[in-house]
């Protein structure tokens, strides 16, 4: 089928996209390509179509179907949009994502070249056409520019030539496209939902959520809407969380099961109800975490799929906890986190913890035993604060321990808390041991920076601070607010505290946390720590690769961060954890990540990844991760195809 007829289906309800179908994620550069290849008329694939009918078709979008059959693309969504914005001047009715992807494509009639509109090289060569403009046709239509370059007289021999080539590009509309179907009444959406993950095997597959979200929109439209209006209200409080995530806790309130399988046959006003009764209760869990344990921004907030057997053990109490209710179901969801219960196989741990919840003789008593014979014991040993990086798992618990024990700020004696006043209040990492020195002094990266090297302070004390060694600074912050650096667990032998005996003061720290874990824990048992009475196994060594390589790495990385967020964008995360999915052990540590996009939801998942190895890189890239390899390349990414060719200022172009 032609693509000018492709065009015309969609316009008139034939053609469409099923509501399953994720956002247009493309950037300008796919969008650019795509048109080259076209031009020259080089091969870029088939359609891949549903045929059904259209009284039955859940689509996306508020555009009427044409009666009788419909064809929902399965495969090639991005390069229909794509054609669709340029030769139509303007997004179809089923878009979602960024429009500037596709506004101000331009064509050289000499070089037969395409690139986004650039004003400095673009105003004053009349050869580059406005790809948009020339086939919308009227005053900028083919006899306009004809007559324009026939007026120039450096061109004027050129005409015909000119002319051949725009008439190639306004050819572009003749091209025909296969279109394979598939159709039948055994086609359910299930089986469709499945062709289309193995058809699209390259990108991100459709999730299970994706499918039930799909079946709940057929009679509820407004699905989607609402709960991404739902995130978006978390994401104002600092949590990034997903549709998935939420409809799991939908899931869980309403059915009791973690398969989404069993929200198949339950209706719209069920799953309406469902999700405003599973919004109030992540509403509590959140103020009863960050309240209670601290943790209360995303970047700290771990464990997230306990939320969904939490949601169902507020929903079996009707909301309402005693304050010994609220602090087991706290250690519950702080040991779980802590081991990485639902690092993999979420669904299937979700499933015994709702039996242990639910079943005969089920409670917070029956799902801590079930997560002690999982792991085997629960107490806190030193060993489990010897990882490294913000990515690893004990990361969020000296945050959670900081915030439980009200740690002082060596800066102002202050407790410290997450939302103090003032720009140079806002809480921030600070390595102990400074890594120049650590660095100088010949120490790797995991060994600089290692949990037990970290604290919280608040910025400006952080910055007073700077490179200063501990035996000389501590001295001073011991002087001003005696009992400080015991508040944060500082070893007070003061031969600990030179640079020459670092690996006995990490020994010595972690000792102090893990007592201190261990003593903040059993507070939440009220008298009740059976739970603690054995230890831990030992975490397994991580063999993860990445993380930051300096001082000067990580500070190119943090400012590259305020930049997007400077510009509207999503904060990214810093030293993402990257873990296997079968066994939850932590595989790299991502320098930089946005895992919903810049524009959450309607851009892709991208990393900065700063002078790691090809493996590191090949790991991420199979997570789904669009890589860049500096700090300019995702600068002009964001430029290009976020925003649609905004000029980077002199200084940010070297």
């Amino acid at each position: 089928m032609k693509i000018s007829n492709i065009l015309d289906y969609i316009d008139n309800g034939h053609m469409a996209l099923p509501e399953f179908q994720r956002g247009y994620v493309w950037g300008r550069d796919q969008v650019r390509v795509l048109f080259g290849s076209l031009y020259r008329r080089h091969p870029i694939g088939g359609l891949l179509v549903w045929a059904t009918g259209s009284d039955s078709a859940v689509h996306r979008g508020d555009q009427e179907l044409a009666p009788g059959v419909v064809k929902l693309l399965l495969d090639g969504q991005q390069r229909m949009t794509s054609l669709y914005g340029i030769i139509r001047g303007a997004a179809p009715m089923f878009f979602d994502g960024n429009e500037q992807a596709f506004t101000g494509l331009h064509f050289h009639i000499g070089s037969e070249e395409f690139q986004f509109y650039q004003p400095i090289l673009m105003r004053d060569d009349p050869l580059w056409i406005d790809v948009t403009a020339l086939f919308k046709g009227g005053n900028d239509g083919l006899g306009t520019q004809i007559t324009k370059i026939a007026a120039l007289p450096e061109h004027a021999a050129d005409v015909g030539h000119f002319a051949g080539r725009l008439n190639r590009l306004l050819g572009v509309r003749d091209i025909d496209l296969h279109i394979e179907e598939i159709t039948g009444p055994e086609m359910t959406l299930d089986v469709v939902v499945d062709i289309f993950n193995k058809v699209n095997s390259g990108g991100t597959k459709l999730s299970k959520g994706d499918l039930a979200l799909a079946k709940i929109c057929a009679e509820w439209p407004e699905a989607r809407i609402e709960m991404k209006g739902r995130l978006a209200s978390w994401n104002q409080s600092g949590y990034d969380f997903t549709l998935d995530w939420l409809l799991r806790s939908v899931n869980t309130v309403l059915t009791g099961e973690a398969k989404f399988l069993h929200l198949h046959d339950r209706d719209a006003k069920e799953v309406r109800d469902a999700l405003t009764r599973a919004s109030k209760h992540v509403d509590s869990i959140l103020n009863m975490i960050a309240g209670r344990l601290g943790l209360d921004h995303g970047r700290v907030f771990f464990g997230r799929g306990a939320v969904a057997v939490m949601s169902r053990y507020l929903e079996k109490c009707g909301g309402k906890l005693d304050v010994i209710e609220r602090d087991k179901l706290l250690f519950w969801y702080a040991e779980a986190a802590m081991w990485g219960r639902f690092s993999s196989s979420t669904e299937s741990f979700i499933d015994a913890d709702l039996a242990a919840l639910d079943g005969e003789g089920g409670g917070l008593d029956r799902l801590l035993d079930t997560l002690r014979l999982w792991h085997g014991g629960l107490r806190v040993e030193p060993g489990h604060f010897g990882g490294w990086n913000k990515g690893a798992r004990f990361y969020p618990v000296l945050y959670m321990l900081t915030r439980m024990a009200q740690a002082q700020d060596w800066g102002n004696g202050l407790p410290l808390k997450a939302n103090m006043l003032g720009k140079l209040s806002r809480l921030e990492v600070h390595h102990i041991f400074p890594k120049a020195q650590l660095y100088k002094a010949d120490y790797g990266r995991a060994e600089v920076n290692a949990i037990a090297n970290f604290c919280f302070l608040t910025k400006g004390t952080n910055l007073n601070i700077s490179d200063e060694r501990p035996e000389v600074y501590f001295e001073e912050v011991e002087a001003r607010h005696p009992g400080a650096l015991a508040s944060q667990w500082i070893p007070m032998d003061k031969a600990l505290w030179k640079l020459e005996n670092y690996p006995a003061f990490l020994e010595a720290r972690r000792s102090l946390l893990a007592e201190q874990a261990n003593k903040h824990l059993a507070d939440l048992l009220h008298g009740d720590d059976r739970w603690l009475d054995n230890a831990a196994p030992a975490l397994p060594v991580s063999a993860s690769i990445g993380g930051f390589a300096s001082e000067s790495e990580e500070s190119s990385l943090k400012e590259l961060n305020e930049w997007a967020i400077g510009r509207g964008l999503g904060a990214g995360i810093l030293g993402y954890e990257l873990v296997d999915d079968e066994t939850g052990e932590q595989r790299a540590v991502l320098d930089l990540v946005w895992v919903n996009g810049v524009q959450q939801g309607l851009t892709e998942s991208v990393a900065v990844l700063i002078d790691e190895s090809l493996e590191l890189l090949a790991l991420a890239n199979a997570a789904g991760f669009r890589c860049f390899t500096s700090t300019q390349a995702f600068r002009r990414y964001v430029l290009d195809e976020i925003e649609g060719g905004t000029t980077l200022p002199k200084e940010q172009t070297a």
